[in-house]
């Protein structure tokens, strides 16, 4: 059927078309359904809406990237006819049966993924499978090379290089902000990409751009980490494992990250950018992805297992995160600590201790003695602060940048504590549900900044926490759900008083044991 181009200023993270209801009828299509659409180029794109209204009869309506790619002008005929869907559907129920799936079938389903064939609910059927049944090693290894090979690779003139991810799960842990240039300092090739936050209150791309840009092509990640040697580069940017980026998109509203996903996900962009050398650091704790010792080291293996497959060292750390890393979580709260730390302030301890001890395996990988003390040395003097404010002047930031250039949210309320004591337990996942309803991350002054950590003491009506916000009415939506929530646990040293009872008096009933810790407080 010929019909005529028409833009529709939507973005999808799929290929999508509208069509008249008449039309679509006489191509013998529903919503949901492919049609194929060929002008300069061909692409399957997924009927998403009939109507009589939107498009005409004799429009197609296609929405935001496909029609720039697709290349028509306004008016033009184009040429489109209904297709059918691709096998890789076939192929995702096998997975959702349980099923394992064979090298070839993979790489199906991820070329279909890359080349945006799948719907947005096939695409989400795929990322459940894989939280419901996962995979087994060979499968997550050859995922990564799927999404390896329909992507961009980039090739250094300098060797080895090295690479640094940590799987998140524990908010405030900002420390690759003082990893990469503690590294690039002592000399090594760190090309740093990361990701947007997916369930968290802030990815290290989100922190990285408050202050300088982030969306750096394959070429400029090329020429500023061997300039620098050094990047603080957002992945999604470039064209490395472009599948990986589409179905973050779905894990981010379903607050999901499947294992073999994000091993996968992690892996095939260490591996385009040809990683000679990477530490993981896997956080363990309640709240975080991984809440046991156990599981943290059964995800160790997995790592280095893999790394072994594609040909790189791996070396894992299994850090503390049953607390938050550093006091600040959200965007710029924690940009501005990261950079007050590489200006010399010495607190928070746990953030330093943290970044210097991750730089010092790198450091140890790449042959430097007493690599964890040496990082401390170049955080110490000076070194990391050159050569980060380098990065940022590199990637178009300013390079005399401070932390008191940060800015942070203007609207602000105090959690009070409701008794004295000491904080005996944080909540992460609370914490972190508090700074995205204050509007972290995509408002980037919103946050959480803690006054208290476990063991601190606490009197009554001292504050607990602060949340930040960039506007008064999410600020009021944060403070709402703080009133329904205990993210920070006070206890006093006496834990319960039980009734006194003479030997004389005979108890007839069961006895009921005083209140529950929660309940004192």
């Amino acid at each position: 059927m010929q019909l005529k181009a028409k833009y529709i200023d939507m973005e999808t993270a799929e290929y999508t078309s509208v069509l008249h209801v008449d039309d679509a009828k006489e191509l013998g299509v529903r919503e949901q359904d492919r049609v194929r659409v060929k002008h300069e180029r061909s692409a399957v794109v997924t009927v998403v809406h009939t109507t009589d209204t939107i498009v005409q009869r004799g429009e197609v309506g296609i929405l935001g990237r496909a029609y720039r790619e697709l290349g028509p002008e306004a008016d033009e005929v184009i040429e489109v006819v209904a297709t059918s869907r691709p096998a890789s559907v076939e192929f995702i129920k096998k997975k959702m049966a349980g099923k394992e799936l064979t090298t070839e079938e993979i790489r199906a389903i991820v070329m279909d993924i890359a080349e945006r064939n799948l719907s947005s609910i096939e695409l989400t059927a795929y990322v459940t499978s894989l939280e419901i049944n996962g995979m087994n090693l060979r499968e997550t290894a050859d995922l990564t090379m799927a999404m390896v090979e329909t992507g961009e690779t980039i090739q250094f003139d300098r060797s080895p290089v090295f690479d640094f991810h940590s799987i998140g799960g524990c908010p405030g842990n900002k420390i690759t902000l003082i990893v990469v240039p503690i590294v690039a300092a002592a000399g090594l090739l760190l090309p740093k990409t990361s990701s947007r936050a997916i369930s968290s209150a802030a990815g290290t791309a989100d922190i990285v751009e408050v202050f300088t840009g982030v969306d750096l092509d394959a070429n400029r990640l090329r020429t500023i980490a061997e300039s620098t040697g050094g990047t603080l580069a957002w992945g999604g940017s470039m064209n490395l494992a472009p599948a990986d980026d589409l179905i973050i998109r779905v894990e981010y509203p379903l607050g999901i990250d499947p294992h073999a996903q994000l091993l996968a996900s992690v892996m095939s962009k260490k591996k385009a950018v040809g990683a000679d050398f990477l530490a993981i650091d896997i956080p363990v704790g309640a709240g975080t992805k991984v809440p046991t010792m156990e599981k943290a080291q059964a995800f160790a293996k997995d790592f280095v297992e893999l790394g072994e497959r594609l040909g790189i060292h791996v070396e894992v750390a299994i850090t503390y995160g049953d607390q938050p890393v550093g006091r600040a979580i959200g965007p710029a709260l924690e940009a501005r600590e990261a950079i007050r730390i590489l200006e010399g302030e010495l607190h928070p301890s746990s953030v330093i201790e943290k970044a210097t001890g991750m730089a010092g395996m790198i450091l140890d990988m790449g042959g430097i003695k007493r690599g964890e003390a040496r990082a401390r040395e170049i955080l110490m003097s000076g070194q990391a602060l050159e050569k980060f404010r380098e990065i940022v002047a590199a990637q178009g930031g300013d390079p005399n940048i401070s932390s008191e250039d940060i800015p942070v949210g203007e609207y602000t309320y105090d959690v009070l504590s409701k008794m004295c004591g000491y904080v005996n337990a944080i909540k992460n996942r609370q914490l972190v549900q508090l700074a995205r309803a204050a509007g972290a991350p995509k408002d980037k002054g919103a946050g959480i900044l803690l006054h208290k950590k476990r063991g601190n003491r606490v009197d009554e009506g001292e504050p607990l926490f602060t949340i930040y916000a960039d506007n008064r009415a999410k600020l009021n939506m944060a403070i709402d759900l703080s009133r329904t929530m205990n993210p920070m646990t006070v206890e006093g040293m006496i834990l319960a008083k039980l009734p006194y009872i003479s030997k004389s008096t005979v108890i007839e009933r069961t006895f009921c044991p005083g209140p529950t810790m929660h309940q004192i407080e």
